[in-house]
């Protein structure tokens, strides 16, 4: 079956990105800087922000996401979680893809809690994957450059931009979230 390959490469990629972005976490206050303007450029930049952040339970920010690949490829990204605008833990995403794809890009990523619940069960994991653990919608701009709020009806959303703006045609889906553990 040519199905087990193909899982055993993801698998690989996938912790081989992992593992070399765990090895270079940022320091809490580098993350937290990150996170904080990526946040006042989403507010400045879309149109009603401000709404759907400050009405989130929980708030999961990547500032810098980065991908890469030539037929294979990889991405990873570190941020924060935010509940009621402090930091409450670091979080690393990592994804791997296989197609056609040459060269990289960094998006920026917030991914809104709007149910208490959502919000709780992934506190509670060890380990998140989105399309598996939970469905998120991933948001984009409506008419007028505003975001389209008949989408926010989903008990969590992505914004997904980068410095031109929202991004389209996006899929979060097989993305892994994992709590970043600090030797203390």
């Amino acid at each position: 079956m040519t199905t087990t390959p193909i899982r055993l490469l993801f698998a690989l990629i996938a912790a081989v990105v992992a593992v070399s972005g765990a090895a270079q976490a940022a320091k809490p206050a580098k993350i937290d800087r990150r996170v904080e303007k990526a946040l006042t450029e989403f507010r400045q930049d879309i149109g009603g922000a401000d709404a759907v952040l400050d009405k989130a339970a929980g708030l999961l920010v990547f500032p810098l996401i980065r991908k890469g690949g030539l037929g294979i490829g990889g991405e990873y990204g570190q941020g924060a979680l935010l509940i009621g605008g402090d930091t409450v833990g670091y979080y690393s995403t990592t994804a791997a893809s296989i197609g056609f794809q040459i060269g990289g890009q960094s998006r920026r990523q917030i991914i809104a809690f709007l149910d208490q619940s959502a919000l709780d069960k992934f506190r509670a994991s060890e380990g998140w994957e989105i399309g598996v653990d939970a469905s998120v919608a991933v948001i984009t701009l409506g008419a007028g450059g505003a975001i389209d709020t008949t989408q926010l009806n989903q008990p969590i959303v992505a914004f997904v931009f980068d410095n031109k703006g929202l991004m389209y045609n996006l899929s979060l889906e097989g993305s892994k979230i994992n709590p970043i553990h600090r030797n203390k």
